[in-house]
Parts: C-alpha cells; structure tokens; sequence
C-alpha cells in the first residue's frame, strides 16, 4: 500500500506514533439512490492512497467484469462487496471504511439510499458526527434526500456537508449549483443543523475532492477532503457531566474490587465524588485502572475500572454519575422511535428496554403521532411499521436513568428488544421524563382482554372442534396446540368430555354442557389467551351455541371438514389450519 506519508518507509514506530495523536472524525455519506455515495468514498480512498495492490488488481479486474464505467475504475466496487450491491449497482448493507491523511484519521459509514434499507442508514448515523448528503445535480433535491436529512438531525449529527454530485453532467453550471443549494438550505432551516457546507463535486472525475477544481473557476469554498480535514466538531462529550455506565464488577480477590466500564461522558479525577444513580450512595475514587497502568485523569472514550474508598453496593448495569449534576431519573418516558422491525409496533405489549446502564422490561402506552419523514408533517396513528418514526409514551417496569437524547447521545439513546425473539425492533432517543420517577408507572396501564392480548402479541380466538372422533381424527387439536406452541402462541386445550360428563345423558344436558364449555373458552380468551375446544358430539351435534356466534366477536367456529378423516396426512390438515386462522 502506497501512503502520502513517508514515515510508513522510513520510520514505521514514529509513523504510528503520529497516527496514534491525530484526531479521528466519524462520518456519514446518504442520499438517494444512485447519487454516488459509494463512488465518492471509493474516490476518497483511492487519491488517499489507502488501497492495497492486491485490491488494486481485484477492482481492476471487478470493472472490467461488474462496473459500470467501462474500462475505467469504478470506484464504487471499493464499497458495494455483497453480490447483490454489484448486480443491480446499489448500496444495500453499511459499509464502514477506514482511511487517514496528514491531518485526520477518518470512519466513513456508506449508507443506503433505497428506503427498505432506511434503518440500516440510522445504523450507521447514529456514531457519526458529520453526514455528507449527497445529491445529483441533474435531480436536485429527491424525497430520499429529505428523508436523509431528517433522520441525520433526528440522531443529533449537526454538521452537514451538501455535496452536489455528477456536476460533469451539467456541465459545472454554477447556476444549478446555487438553485440546488438556495433549495436545500431552505428545506433544512428547520432541522437544528449548526451549518451546511456546500460543495460542487464530481466524484467520478475527482473535482472538488481532494483540491479545487478548474473546471469550477467560480467556486472558492474548500474541497471536500479540505473540509473534513478542518470541519471543528467538538468533543462534547468531554466537557458533559461525567457517565460511567458499570460493564462488570471486577473482584479478583479479596484485596481488589472494580467498576469496570466505558466513560460515555465527561472527565473523572483520582479524589473525586462519584454518585451510583440507582441507590443514590456517594465514594470517592481511590485509583482509575487501566491495561497500561493507573492514571490520574481519565476522560470520555476511555475504558477504565474505577475502585472507591468506600465499600458500597454497585452492580452490573448500574450507572456512576457526579453528583452535582445527576441524570434524571423516571419509569415513565417521552420518546422518539424509529421502528426496524417487520412486525408493527404493538402498544401494550412488553418489550425489552435496553440503554448503556442497564435493561428492563417496558411497553409503548401511546403512539402520541407518527412524523412523515419526508414532508416532516406529523400524522396520526397508533402504531409504527417498518422505518417509521413516531412520538411515543413509554412505561417502564423501574426508574432508569438517563439524560434527554440532544444532551447526552449516549445516556439518552436505548434499543428496543422482543422479549420472544430477541430481536432489535426499534431505536429510541428519550426527549423527557413524563414524572419525576413516582414508580406508579403501573396506576395508568388500563387492563382488559386487548392488552393482555398485546402482552402476548396475538388475537385472542376459540378454535372449536366437534365430531373428531368419529372421523378418527381426535389427536388433531394436540397437534394443533404442539405447532402454535412452537409459532410462540400462548395457548390452551379444553377437553370438553372432562366437564361433568355425566350430566349431557340428555340432549338439554348435552345442550347445558356446551354452554359451560363455551362460557370457559369465553373466559381463558378474556386472558388474551388462543383456546383450542375439543367439544364432545354426545347428543347428535357439537356445535357451539348459536348465542356465543351471535355475541362475541372474537369467537371463531373451527371444525373438522365433512371430507376429512383419518387417513388425511396431519401434517397437512395442521399447515391448512393454521394458515386459514392466523393468516
């Protein structure tokens, strides 16, 4: 690999020295489809010199074969890895490159542009501090671009670097240039952006990339690696009140006790007050532990362990603060989400909250409204499906603390777990406590048969079998429970022959049982629960009585088919009741 530097030749221990001191900016390219996103990090990489020879000759070879620049380099083949990015030419996953240069090292995230792929690009925003929208200066500002642009602000980047791409395609006018801009600029007013840098760039020629070009004699502004070299971001995090979320309590033995864990913010002293936010104990700390030795001063990005003067009780998933300027603390919270998952957000239902301190059970009360990411108008509803982002209420089963997301992105950011499958279903940045922690969170949940339906994430239903028997098939509503089982529903199979048996010697007594029968399916699905009825066929018909069909909604008839019996396959007849009612 080639390098700008020549110390990588001449002095390889003095050469990482000096990429150790230089600072490291995180950022973010987004935009529409096909506005160059991967192109221009592949620029960027290529004119840093950051490509090795064996990727020299790989994307030689991949242009020729895949590219879409003719015998030219398609630098865009440097990011889009996947097969299925090549084949259609799209960016689908994130893809993080490292490169550096005299002054900065740098992390560039490659975002999506499609909008299925929307919560891959909050993914990758949500640790970057400068996005780099760009935009094609032969289509100006697209739907995509705002929604970018919005989602940037919504995870607290501030620092935004317009960059109007494919300005050879428009011959360098610098009429569209201004048009693109003055446009943009006005659309992003309302965004909280500290400043908008914008730049005429073509990413495929490399004007405007590393320096000025000449084909824009009437730009004077920086070059984009010129602006990313320079852009000042601050290190906020640094001058925040001090957080230290405890990762692991270290207790080698019996001489040695430690709070190992990540500083997210501020500065901590050998001496100072420290506070455990949970139980509200004060210590000061006796040493700050690191793989290189103990420190005076440890600040934010440091992984340390502290040790206290005090025997106090602090564990895994607690959170040290200074205790003049605590985070707040509440089981009740306003948020925003932007929902990841397929499956809508249900309100009621329990889901896993988890933040830098700790986790803990918690439901969405009230989708308060959803916000159009694209004409940035609030719109009502009462759920979230897949890349919305919505304002929510939500309830949790402890006090947590935390700080509000646009002061601390770190203390004030959680995930959103499903407690069944485990997977992530939402991203959220906490905007304010809606008590000042009571801990009667409970008092406001209002419980019927929907939210204990919500808990378990399903629609209460009866499923009645009669005349099984008689067809052989009395082993069906076993099976059926077994598979929905397996799927994650709660169930439950009522056998009705076990109901007072002796008392259906009759018709009007076969009639009375039912109606039990009936009334004990009403109830279990009163508890959110899928009843599976095997009512007995004494008396000539097992139907269920006509007044539960005519009252209850929920009540669904399911029984065996005339044309089935016991040499149908189970397997099968299973599959086709289950697609049937829980389609």
């Amino acid at each position: 690999m080639a390098h700008q530097s020549e110390l990588i030749a001449e002095d390889i221990h003095a050469y990482l020295k000096s990429q150790e001191e230089k600072g490291l900016l995180r950022f973010i390219t987004c935009g529409s489809v096909d506005d160059g996103k991967s192109t221009l990090i592949g620029r960027l990489l290529w004119d840093s010199k950051m490509v090795f020879e064996d990727q020299l000759a790989t994307l030689t070879a991949d242009s020729k074969r895949v590219g879409t620049q003719g015998e030219n380099i398609d630098y865009a083949l440097l990011l889009d890895g996947l097969q299925a990015e090549r084949e259609q030419g799209i960016t689908i996953d994130v893809a993080y490159r490292y490169f550096s240069t005299d002054k900065r090292k740098f992390i560039v995230a490659d975002t999506p542009g499609h909008e299925q792929y929307t919560r891959n690009m909050v993914t990758g925003a949500s640790t970057a501090q400068v996005a780099v929208i760009l935009i094609d200066a032969r289509k100006g500002v697209l739907t995509q671009t705002r929604r970018h642009s919005y989602l940037v602000s919504l995870v607290g980047i501030r620092h935004v670097v317009l960059a109007i791409n494919k300005m050879d395609l428009v011959d360098y006018s610098s009429k569209r240039f201004d048009i693109i801009r003055r446009e943009y600029q006005l659309f992003a007013s309302g965004l909280g952006f500290e400043d908008i840098t914008a730049i005429p760039i073509s990413a495929l020629e490399g004007d405007n990339i590393l320096g000025a070009s000449e084909r824009t004699p009437w730009y004077d502004g920086p070059s984009l690696m010129e602006h990313l070299e320079t852009v000042q971001v601050e290190d906020a995090a640094s001058s925040r009140p001090f957080r230290l979320p405890v990762q692991w309590v270290n207790r080698p033995n019996l001489d040695f006790r430690g709070f190992c864990g990540t500083i997210t913010s501020g500065t901590i002293r050998v001496g100072d007050e420290v506070v455990v936010t949970a139980s509200g104990q004060t210590s000061r700390v006796a040493r700050i532990v690191t793989m290189k030795g103990d420190l005076d001063e440890a600040v934010a990005g440091q992984a340390v362990t502290l040790t206290l003067t005090d025997e106090i009780d602090i564990s895994r998933g607690d959170l040290l603060a200074t205790p003049d300027n605590r985070p707040q603390h509440s089981d009740q919270l306003e948020a925003k989400l932007v929902w990841l998952h397929e499956q809508p957000l249900a309100t009621g239902r329990n889901y896993l909250l988890k933040t830098t301190s700790g986790s803990a059970p918690a439901q969405v009360r009230e989708v308060k409204f959803k916000v159009n990411v694209n004409s940035l108008q609030q719109e009502e509803g009462d759920s979230l499906t897949l890349n919305e982002v919505g304002i929510c209420q939500l309830i949790v089963s402890k006090n947590i603390a935390f700080d509000p997301y646009r002061e601390n992105r770190a203390t004030g950011s959680f995930i959103l777990i499903d407690r069944l499958t485990n997977a992530t279903v939402a991203a959220g940045m906490i905007d304010r406590p809606l008590t000042g922690g009571s801990g009667t969170a409970w008092q406001s949940i209002a419980i019927d048969k929907s939210a204990r339906a919500a808990l378990k994430g399903q629609q209460p239903k009866i499923l009645w079998f009669n005349g099984l028997v008689a067809k052989g098939l009395s082993n069906i509503p076993g099976l059926l429970e077994q598979k929905l089982h397996s799927l994650g529903r709660h169930t439950y199979l009522l056998d009705g022959s076990s109901l007072n048996p002796e008392s259906a010697s009759d018709a009007a007594g076969h009639q009375k049982q039912l109606q039990r029968l009936a009334e004990t399916a009403r109830i279990l699905t009163d508890a959110g629960l899928i009843v599976l009825v095997d009512a007995p066929d004494l008396g000539g018909s097992g139907r269920i009585p006509d007044e539960f069909l005519a009252n209850e909604e929920w009540v669904e008839l399911c029984h065996a088919d005339t044309a089935v019996d016991a040499s149908s396959d189970p397997d099968k007849l299973i599959e086709k009741l289950v697609e049937e009612v829980f389609a």
